[in-house]
Order: structure tokens, then C-alpha cells, then sequence
């Protein structure tokens, strides 16, 4: 059964750092695309983050680059995305999703992403 779980969520204070994790099941995560993205209160959920399985392309949105780091761990069959200098605005549900093809492509089209975990929760504040 394919299966995607977000972990590592919490509560940390402005200036901190999570790791949020995707635990993929029943398919190699390593031949997928896979998408971090996130949901904030009342807003629509966006792209945060992507690696591609064709060449390992790594793209981020503007906002998070140079604070966010997404990898890949083929052998935990797993993705993390490491947040560093969080700040208020980071505050929102994170979901992890897998794509077929030969690249994320940038921005992230939702639709074209799958299997969705149930999200991790990221709170900001001091």
C-alpha cells in the first residue's frame, strides 16, 4: 500500500530550526519526484520545495531559499527538509507528496502530485 507520513512538526521559537521528514511506503521514493508543501490558515497551500528523481534538480520558493534544505535518503526511503531561521510567517501545516515524471518542474503544479501524507504541523512563535 503506498503510503507518505510527515513527521518532525512542532512548536519552535523565531530564529529556530525543525527537520520534517517523509517516510514513503510501498514504492521506492527514490524514482519519484517528491514535493514539500504547506497550508497556512485561510491561505492555499503552496509549494515549498521539490527533488527530482531524473537528475536530483532541487528547487525551493523564494521565501524559504537559503533557509530551507531538502534531501534525499534512499536507503531510509525517505525525504527530509531541514528549516532553518524559521520565522512567524513558516507557521503552517506541511505535506509531503510524490510526482511521476522526469522532473518537479517548477512552480510545483499540486495536481500533478499524489498519495498525500496527512501533514506535519510547523508553529513559529515566540
Amino acid at each position: 500500500q503506498v503510503r507518505i507520513v510527515e513527521s518532525g512538526g512542532g512548536m519552535v521559537q523565531p530564529g529556530g530550526s525543525l527537520t520534517l521528514s517523509c517516510q514513503a511506503s510501498g514504492f521506492d521514493s527514490s524514482l519519484w519526484n517528491i514535493g514539500w508543501f504547506r497550508q497556512a490558515p485561510g491561505l492555499e497551500r503552496e509549494g515549498v520545495s521539490c527533488i527530482s528523481t531524473s537528475d536530483g534538480t532541487i528547487y525551493y520558493a523564494n521565501s524559504v531559499k537559503g533557509r530551507f534544505t531538502i534531501s534525499r535518503d534512499s536507503s531510509k526511503n525517505s525525504v527530509f527538509l531541514q528549516m532553518n531561521s524559521l520565522k512567524p510567517e513558516n507557521t503552517a501545516t506541511y505535506y509531503c507528496a510524490r510526482s511521476f515524471g522526469a522532473g518537479c518542474g517548477w512552480p510545483l503544479v499540486q495536481s500533478n502530485f499524489g498519495s498525500w501524507g496527512h501533514g506535519t504541523q510547523v508553529t513559529v512563535s515566540s
